[in-house]
């Protein structure tokens, strides 16, 4: 398995190259093609992280979990890479954005947040990526990106996780009490709203019953509904 590093490495790499690419077809007088960023958020024990991944292969994206976009949070260097490799105008417009969104309801957020928040949106401005968790969908516009919340009944839940990552019973309930009340607890204070509301998500699957390769499938569809009534 590649380290942290190497995969952000790679990534960056990547826009690096695609944004050379996208700059070479707009001489050309062609409109270069930009993949989606998608976002996925999950109940702990939902089979969600899992998920994601899957989806990720099938698409040919790259995953960022949580390790991967705190390394990038804290790494000047990977942070001056990821807004560097985006064109001239997409980086002038989220600088004026970045300076007017700060100055309002999120004055006083910690430097890791603002951090986070720069980095969630010039990741979806390169796009090709699935994030996991990080309150990605939050930060994001509802036409900007496909956003799916993944979950499953407290048993399942448990279930999964004494399965999978080979917890008890009770130390799965609590992982899962302490996971609901954290995650809900960020989104309130940071973004005034519930993780749980459906209506902030372009798809919420539930899992209890829901096969994984199921979920993948209905996901990608869920994407390419939302291409053809966007246009893109």
């Amino acid at each position: 398995m590649r380290s942290i590093e190497e995969l952000i490495n790679r990534q960056l790499n990547r826009w690096e190259m695609e944004r050379r690419q996208r700059a070479e077809e707009i001489e050309k007088g062609v409109a270069p093609e930009i993949k989606p960023i998608v976002t996925v958020s999950r109940q702990r024990g939902s089979r969600g992280a899992y998920i994601a991944e899957r989806l990720a292969d099938q698409l040919g994206y790259q995953l960022l979990y949580r390790e991967i976009i705190d390394e990038i949070c804290k790494s000047s260097g990977y942070r001056r890479r990821i807004i560097e490799s985006l064109d001239d105008r997409v980086r002038s417009r989220m600088e004026l954005w970045f300076e007017g969104i700060f100055k309002g309801m999120y004055i006083d957020a910690s430097d890791y947040f603002k951090q986070l928040y720069r980095i969630i949106m010039s990741v979806s401005e390169h796009g090709g990526v699935v994030v996991v968790g990080r309150a990605a969908n939050f930060m994001l516009s509802r036409d900007h990106g496909f956003h799916v919340r993944v979950v499953a009944a407290k048993p399942r839940r448990i279930a999964n996780l004494v399965q999978y990552e080979q917890l008890t019973p009770e130390q799965a309930e609590g992982e899962i009490r302490q996971y609901d009340k954290s995650r809900g607890e960020f989104v309130e204070s940071n973004f005034h709203m519930n993780i749980d509301d459906p209506s902030v998500y372009d798809l919420v699957l539930n899992t209890t019953y829901l096969d994984v390769d199921e979920a993948v499938r209905i996901a990608e569809l869920g994407m390419q509904s939302k291409r053809k009534v966007l246009g893109s």
